[in-house]
Formats: structure tokens, sequence, C-alpha cells
């Protein structure tokens, strides 16, 4: 008899989901913090894992008596604050989806996620609600906060909105509901650079995964703690950092988003271990003395010595998307990796690196695209919501999960990131690394930042373009400076992947996690075609 592998892999899931995982700290370590709420104004507030369950559960209820059912929907629109993350596990509790999303959207893409989502209700703040209330008039109801993440709101509300005490029941009438580890529990929208943003559905057991994953690959222990101001509508808020201090009973430390004033200041306060690291958090620390601290582990995307020694703690590299739940690729904590490595596959995932053209393997220092292998719903997001043909144009027949991500390994199987493919340009034909022209920019100096784009040709389809933030060096002559960035790269490039123009801007654009938004600026190029341009 031969027994199906997804079989096999959601047995080993058999009884157990969130709030199951809950339920055994709460019974364990009842008065250990879970949550710890730090809004700007430092009246910090905790939930203890007891009350933390106590509280969901009486959410659970007021969600029930508005007719939330298994399965059903509920959009929360909301900044970093306790209230959406109560929310969305009293929705884990009976069974129901937490659909969060990006507060930076506006109407028409709130309209697309409440339509799309098939929202019954909505819990959102002050600031949001009007927003909410006329993108998708068509919820059953919408709940708003008392306040915007720990402001006093400005804003007045709809008619007919309910209080956030308006949502609390009495928690002791929820009914017990049996464990279904591939049910799904979340709803995440990507960032949708070149297309209507797709809906990835998370399951309890990718949380459950992750939960036993994640404080391996980031040395999370029992007791420590995980300071998160990155957004918990993406990824890394709510499932690498959340997800993971579940699997050892540790506390999170919230915030309405990243403070560098009071940075050092809430690490000190809450004993703080670990946080996520993205370029935006160093840059804005860059100006200001490390102290003596406890952080041990700072969660990025490479292996950084130069990080490690000036901030003083252990940086682990951890490279996923949405659509792997966790890191699916990281460096063991007592391995050395050199500089600028992703690491080695995490086990209980395969990885590919494969000519997105000709589907075949690369070998060792080939570029290719990175195929992801696992069990959807378990290591992989189960699906994207309604979407067939993006299912069908994320996954191979075999199961492999088309990354869209640009890696290469060496002779050592240690994984290299590249780029997207959607920044490889494309030139007469010829592929062009943007960051290799963005590196060679670089070496010329008196910049800051620098993004290079493709800007539309005639007939190349695409030319390099280059926009830079002056760094403090910088010559106050701009047009000097941006034909000695051009002769530098002519002297140190193929001519197909010389800039055509250097363009100098104050800032970028910027996505989610501060991301470069290189759509705008390929847009932008296109503008100013002419200003400064080569040709």
């Amino acid at each position: 008899m031969t027994l199906d592998a997804t079989a096999i892999e959601q047995f080993q899931m058999v009884g157990q989901d969130l709030p199951h995982l809950l339920d055994t700290w709460v019974e364990s370590q009842p008065d250990t913090p879970l949550l710890v709420w730090e809004p700007r104004d430092g009246t910090t507030r905790t939930w203890t894992y007891r009350e933390f369950r106590d509280e969901t559960r009486d959410i659970a209820a007021g969600l029930i008596d508005r007719g939330v059912q298994l399965g059903d929907r509920v959009l929360i629109h909301a900044d970093n604050c306790p209230e959406m993350v109560l929310a969305w596990y009293a929705c884990a509790r009976i069974g129901a989806v937490g659909v969060t999303t990006n507060t930076r959207s506006v109407a028409n893409e709130v309209a697309y996620f409440a339509e799309h989502s098939k929202a019954v209700g909505a819990i959102t703040q002050p600031q949001f609600a009007s927003l909410v209330s006329e993108a998708a008039p068509q919820l059953g109801w919408m709940v708003v906060t008392d306040d915007d993440s720990g402001e006093t709101p400005s804003a007045d509300l709809p008619a007919g909105t309910q209080t956030w005490a308006d949502l609390h029941g009495d928690g002791t009438t929820v009914p017990e509901r049996a464990a279904d580890p591939m049910l799904p529990v979340g709803v995440m929208f990507t960032s949708g650079t070149t297309s209507r943003p797709k809906a990835v559905v998370h399951t309890h057991a990718n949380a459950i995964w992750t939960s036993r994953i994640g404080p391996r690959n980031i040395d999370l222990q029992p007791g420590d703690t995980y300071l998160i101001y990155l957004p918990f509508f993406h990824v890394n808020a709510q499932t690498w950092s959340m997800w993971s201090v579940l699997g050892v009973g540790g506390t999170v430390v919230l915030q309405p988003k990243f403070s560098s004033s009071r940075f050092w200041e809430v690490v000190e306060r809450h004993s703080v271990t670990h946080i996520s690291l993205i370029p935006f958090v160093f840059k804005a620390l860059g100006g200001q003395p490390v102290p003596e601290h406890t952080i041990r582990v700072g969660v990025f995307g490479l292996v950084m010595p130069m990080l490690e020694g000036w901030l003083n703690l252990r940086v682990l590299p951890a490279y996923g998307m949405t659509e792997t739940v966790i890191h699916a690729i990281h460096a063991p904590l007592h391995h050395p990796f050199p500089d600028r490595t992703m690491g080695w596959p995490t086990p209980g995932y395969e990885a590919m690196v494969v000519d997105p053209d000709s589907g075949t393997a690369c070998g060792p220092e080939e570029v290719g695209e990175l195929w992801m292998r696992g069990t959807r719903g378990i290591q992989l997001f189960l699906e994207y919501l309604d979407n067939a043909e993006a299912n069908e144009k994320a996954f191979t027949e075999d199961g492999w999960f088309r990354t869209g991500d640009m890696v290469k390994v060496d002779d050592a199987g240690r994984f290299f990131y590249q780029e997207r493919d959607k920044d490889l340009l494309k030139v007469g034909g010829e592929n062009v690394s943007a960051r290799q022209v963005e590196e060679t920019c670089r070496e010329v100096g008196g910049i800051g930042d620098i993004a290079v784009v493709g800007r539309t040709h005639d007939m190349l389809d695409q030319v390099p373009v280059a926009f830079i933030i002056k760094g403090a060096d910088a010559p106050d002559d701009e047009a000097s400076h941006g034909q000695s960035i051009i002769d530098h790269c002519a002297a140190q490039l193929a001519d197909f992947k010389v800039p055509r123009a250097v363009h100098f801007v104050d800032e970028f654009p910027r996505a989610t996690l501060d991301k470069v938004a290189k759509n705008k600026l390929r847009d932008l190029a296109d503008e100013l075609l002419g200003d400064g341009d080569q040709g």
C-alpha cells in the first residue's frame, strides 16, 4: 500500500491549529506576557497568555453575534494596534478568516480587497472608517476602534458604525470547534506591482509549521521577546514574528510603526532579544550611538558582517515571501557563511535554480529563477483566493512554486540573491542586471542611494536609466556628476548596460516595507524622456 504524500504531511498536524496552540500555552504559563502594546506616548499595556485568550474569546462571541460563521472572511484594515491582533485571533478561534490589508491603499483598492475576499464585515480605525464605508458599502457591519493606534482620532465616524466595546460578547458561550489544520486562517494581498494584488491564503497548518520552524531558524527561545514595528498586514510581522513567538511561548512587543527616537528606549524597557531588519531601520539608526543592549538577533535577508559589527548583534539571513509563509532559505546559526549569502534551503523545503525560459536547472554561478517546493497549506501557502489563472501560472505540474526571484548558487550550494525577474532589464534582446549597473554607478561616489530602471525605448524595448539621491560628498554640479557616472559605466560595462540618463531626486517612491517602488520610477523615467537623456 502506498500512502499519499500530501496526506502524510497533513497527518503531522492532526488535532492542531492556532487556538489549540494558544490554549496549550495558557495551560502551562497563563501569566507570561504574550502581547505588549507600546504606543507613541509610552502608555504600555500588557496581555498575558490567559488575558489574550480570554479577550479573543469575547471578541469571537461578538463576531458570532454578527453572524460570522466558519469560513467567513472579515476585513481588518488598520495600522498596528492591539485591536487588529486580537480581532485576527478571534476570527481564528471560530474558524473565520482575518483579511489584513495595506492601510496606504486608496478607495478603489480597498473596494477590491473587500469584494474579492467577499468580506462579511470590517474592523478598522477612525482614520480609515469613512474610506472603508464608502469603498465597501456592501459590508454587513463595521466596528471602529476607540483611537488611531494610540492617537486621539480627528475624523468623524460614518453613521451606523459600532464601537470596539460593542464587539465584545460573552466568551464562555463560544462553542468549541474541532481543530482542522488545513482550514484557511488568514488572507494577505501581495503588493501588486505588476497587476491586481493576489490574495494569498494561509492555513492553520501554515501557522503550526511556522511555529515549529521559525524559532529554529532565528534562535528564538522561551523567554525571548520580539519587537514588532513592521506592519501587521505584512508576512514579516504576522507570521515570521508572531507565529515564531507562539512556537516558544515568548513575548511580542508591538509598536504602531518604527520609531528611531524610541527604539533603544523600548529595547531596554522590555529586554528585546529579536528584531527584523530592513534598510530603512538601520538607515534611521545610523546617526545614533549604539548602547549596550539585549538584542541577540536581527533577522535580515543576507549575511552582513558589517551590520553585526555596527549594531553588536547577530544578523541571521532569512529569505521568504508571503507565499512561503516562513524563512524558506536561511543560514544556520552556528555555521560560517560568506558575506551577502542567503544561506541554504530550510529543512522541509526543496529549492532549485531554474532557467525561466527553458525550464532546465542552472549550474553553479548561473543566475536563474528560484523555484521552491513543499506541501501547499503547510510549507507553502494554500492558494491564491479565487484566482485559478494565477495559481496555474505560479505552480508547475509537479508542484514547484515559481518565486519570481533571481538567484544563483556557488559550488557549495549557498544561495545568493540577484534580483526579481521584473527588475531584469531587456535591452535589445540582452538581459541587463539593474543591480550590476547600480553597483557600478556607486563606484563613482557621491551617491546616497540609487535605483536603476528600464525606460521604454522604441527600438530596444528598454534602456537603463538611473535615479539617484545625492550623498553628503556629492558635487554641486548635477550635470557634471551625472555625466561622470555615465562615463564611468561606459568604461566598466558593455554599451547596452550604460545608463542613458541620470536623474537626481530627493526621495524614492516607496512600497510595502520601504521597498523602492520601481514601477513608479519606470513611469517617471518615461515622463522625463529627454531630460538629460543620452539617446
